[in-house]
């Protein structure tokens, strides 16, 4: 089943149409620090971007986070993640791992990562090699000293806001307010600058051109091969800010850089891009990344413009630090949810049969929504990435044995809502208004089964390795005893409709 695409990404698909027709065959123009006006331009329209170049950061953190990339690699932690790109499944040329809070996911391109917890305080964690574990560690302390640099950066930026007779000039797309960070500093507290710092989760990236056979050419500026195409970083809280350390494998590909034959960025090195978003008046930025350097964006510089990333011909890794819009994306969150929707169940009885305490429709409607929720933003999204979470830690396999669970408790409370609906005795208008409630929910289960066992069984979910190959999980065969309804849910969505029809007058 193809997926339709949203108003949002048809929207900016055809502004991406839009800009590429206006191009035609020519280049937009962009800077690097080779060009004279690079950093005036840097100062004026790209404000919130800092770079902390490698000797800015202490060297036995550089030695410890470096060591702490290369554990992660060898034991095979890092994997390329199967992802939904407008109804199509892809796979990422980087290979990614989550780490961060306990109970912490994080959700990009239809695909929900799930944290490699790093052993927060009070936290008990068991991971499968203590190298895995030391590295985990390891991260913690450099997002301590990301969300350290984060906090006095955002208040650098607000001085000199704030002592300037006249803001700092920034350019700020068409559809975003001209907000300045000194501005909404004014309003704010301590806690809330803190806030935009507090980094839950760190995304680690590693990626070994050579052993890429197609890169895509940046399609803008003529940049050359990306690794991570134009993008906003996804499901952040509102301006809170990103860090990022770089730990590109250098080798003599540094001379290059002052080469002055070489026009445009030196492809031997690993460059981050930046452009205002669907701006073509403003020359974009390409900045060099060498080892250790780390870059930060600061406050809504991640709203109003785009960032790639360039590769180098050299392998990289780099870990982003993030503030996770983590509302709906906790296992607290998550266990709160299942709780809710299991209030309408009443005790079993003997004959282990479930009765529910009220047919009020909002009260099933909203049933079958965490249903769906459970099944597709958690269970089916963690099977989905095969066993690679036990490369790691067996840290995920108690929770979610238990949202299995209630899950099934879920399907035993959607067998008792069809058994009630079926009686004769219902009145008409009743009946009519239960379908009404929850035959939309019953109809995107039996869809999204279909899709996600169409994406199990895809051909290139068969390509990957037997540790992240895609499980098709929850599934059951017809007549299984074990479970209340089946998991092809066609029959029963086709008698709901019929019954529906029926009801009406």
């Amino acid at each position: 089943m193809k997926r339709t695409q949203t108003a949002e990404e048809r929207e900016r698909e055809a502004k991406k149409l839009r800009l590429l027709e206006e191009l035609e065959d020519t280049w937009l123009p962009y800077l690097t620090p080779k060009d004279d006006e690079f950093y005036q331009q840097w100062h004026l329209k790209y404000p919130k971007l800092i770079l902390r170049e490698a000797d800015r950061v202490p060297e036995e953190l550089h030695k410890e986070v470096q060591e702490a990339f290369l554990t992660l690699h060898k034991h095979g932690c890092l994997f390329r993640d199967l992802v939904r790109i407008q109804g199509k499944d892809l796979l990422t040329p980087v290979s990614r791992i989550l780490i961060g809070n306990p109970g912490c996911t994080y959700k990009y391109l239809n695909t929900r990562l799930f944290t490699v917890p790093w052993p927060t305080k009070g936290s008990t964690i068991k991971y499968t090699e203590d190298e895995i574990g030391a590295a985990c560690q390891t991260f913690l302390k450099l997002n301590d000293y990301l969300q350290t640099e984060t906090i006095q950066a955002l208040e650098e930026l607000a001085s000199k806001e704030k002592s300037s007779d006249e803001a700092l000039p920034v350019y700020i797309a068409p559809d975003f307010p001209r907000i300045g960070i000194g501005s909404s500093f004014d309003r704010q507290d301590e806690v809330d600058v803190k806030s935009r710092a507090a980094y839950n989760v760190t995304l680690l990236n590693f990626m070994d051109p050579q052993k890429m056979s197609y890169l895509k050419e940046e399609p803008y500026f003529g940049m050359g091969k990306m690794a991570v195409s134009w993008h906003h970083d996804e499901n952040l809280v509102e301006r809170s800010a990103v860090a990022v350390y770089n730990y590109s494998c250098e080798g003599s590909e540094e001379e290059s850089e002052d080469d002055p034959d070489l026009e445009g960025r030196d492809p031997d090195t690993w460059h981050v891009g930046f452009k205002i978003s669907w701006d073509i008046e403003t020359p974009g930025l390409a900045i060099p990344l060498h080892q250790g350097d780390c870059y930060f964006m600061l406050d809504d510089l991640n709203a109003t413009h785009q960032h790639c990333v360039l590769a180098g011909s050299q392998p990289r890794f780099s870990s982003t630090h993030r503030v996770a819009e983590c509302s709906t994306g906790t296992l607290d969150y998550i266990f709160q949810r299942c709780q809710l929707a299991l209030q309408n169940l009443r005790d079993a009885v003997d004959d282990g049969d479930v009765s529910l305490k009220s047919l009020e429709p909002t009260v099933l409607k909203q049933g079958e929504e965490i249903h769906n929720e459970v099944e597709f933003e958690w269970l089916r999204q963690f099977w989905f990435q095969g066993s690679r979470y036990k490369k790691c830690t067996d840290w995920w396999c108690q929770p979610m044995t238990q949202l299995e669970g209630l899950w099934k408790k879920m399907e035993g409370v959607t067998n008792a809502m069809l058994r009630e609906v079926r009686k004769e005795g219902l009145p008409v208008k009743q009946r009519k208004e239960i379908l009404t409630a929850i035959l939309a929910s019953l109809t995107t289960r039996q869809n999204l089964r279909r899709e996600w066992q169409a994406r199990c069984q895809s051909r290139i979910a068969r390509t990957l390795s037997v540790d992240q190959k895609p499980e098709c999980y929850p599934y059951w065969e017809k007549d299984d005893p074990s479970m209340p309804l089946p998991f092809d849910l066609t029959d029963i969505v086709s008698e709901l409709r019929g019954q529906l029809l029926e009801a009406k007058p």
